[in-house]
Formats: C-alpha cells, sequence, structure tokens
C-alpha cells in the first residue's frame, strides 16, 4: 500500500552502529563514511568524536541510507539524492512514513497521495517509485535481529583508547 498505512512508533534514544546500520541498508562501510563525512547522511544518535568512537545511527537515519541506496540503484545521480535528502530531512518521521518517492532518473519527486503519482505518470515518462513506509517496514525487520544500545550509555574513554590501554596492561 502506497498510502495511509500507519507505523509503529521509534525510540529517539536508541541507536545502532556503523556496521549494523549497513547490514540494515544494504551498503557497505565505506558507503556510510562517505556518506557521514560529506554530511549526506549523517548519524543523529551520536557523532564520531575521535579515534575509536562509535557513530550511532538512529532508525530514521537508516531508513533515509535505504532510500539513498535505492536511489543510486535506479540511477539517480548523487547531486540530485543531496537534494533530495535536503528536503527529506526537513520532514518528520510520521510524515516520511506517508511519502513516496518518484523518479524519471534525473530529478527526484515526493508523492504525498495517489493523485501526484498518477499525475506523474501520466505524463508519459518512465518513472520508478520508493514508497517510503514499505522501506520503514523492511528496516524494522532487519534490525529486530541485529543489536542496538541506548546512547546513554556511551564512556568517556573512547573504544580504542580502552583497547589500547588493556593491551599494554597484559604485556606489561
Amino acid at each position: 500500500m502506497l498510502f495511509g498505512d500507519t507505523l509503529a512508533d521509534i525510540d529517539a534514544a536508541t541507536g545502532y552502529r556503523g556496521p549494523t546500520a549497513c547490514k540494515a541498508a544494504q551498503i557497505t562501510y565505506r558507503q556510510l563514511d562517505y556518506w557521514a563525512r560529506t554530511g549526506l547522511v549523517e548519524p543523529s544518535v551520536r557523532g564520531a568524536k575521535g579515534s575509536g568512537s562509535q557513530r550511532l545511527y538512529s532508525f530514521r537515519d537508516i531508513l533515509v541510507l535505504k532510500v539513498v541506496k535505492r536511489l543510486l540503484d535506479t540511477g539517480v545521480s548523487l547531486q540530485q539524492i543531496r537534494q533530495a535528502i535536503t528536503h527529506l530531512k526537513e520532514r518528520g518521521v510520521e510524515d516520511l512514513a506517508q511519502i513516496t518517492l518518484m523518479s524519471d532518473g534525473a530529478s527526484v519527486y515526493e508523492c504525498t497521495s495517489a493523485d501526484e503519482v498518477i499525475d506523474l505518470v501520466q505524463g508519459g515518462q518512465g518513472v520508478f517509485g520508493i514508497a517510503v513506509g514499505r522501506v520503514w517496514r523492511e528496516i524494522e525487520g532487519s534490525l529486530a535481529t541485529l543489536p542496538s544500545e541506548r546512547a546513554e550509555t556511551e564512556s568517556t574513554v573512547d573504544e580504542l583508547a580502552e583497547r589500547r590501554a588493556a593491551k599494554r596492561a597484559s604485556n606489561a
């Protein structure tokens, strides 16, 4: 169903580490890192704070990562995707779940009703659609079996420093 389906609430304090986000969004860690460094999709639960710290991505972040991946897979340019994602970042999660993204391969359009989809398709050009609500459910299913953590669990010492200290202690 493209429109009108309600989706479960999400916990804003729950985050997913990079490898988990990659698995759920079906992207490489290299893509995830590049998109975070260039500001396309940055982790909203916890950003990287130096060597060894772990980024934590929210459910919404992973949803956007998967949408970016789908758009790339269909041939939309990264520049067009950046513009579309900038627009999507301005919307709330509830709104995201109710939209369908359509593209003709050059531009990305947001459709919030079945009438808008029909108008686009009747233009005579080939288009494809991404029902964000359906992607939402796919991510929910993927993340159900993957580890998460609460934002409050962040230690004051980064993990790399802790590992180095432990190694020095065991070698002494």
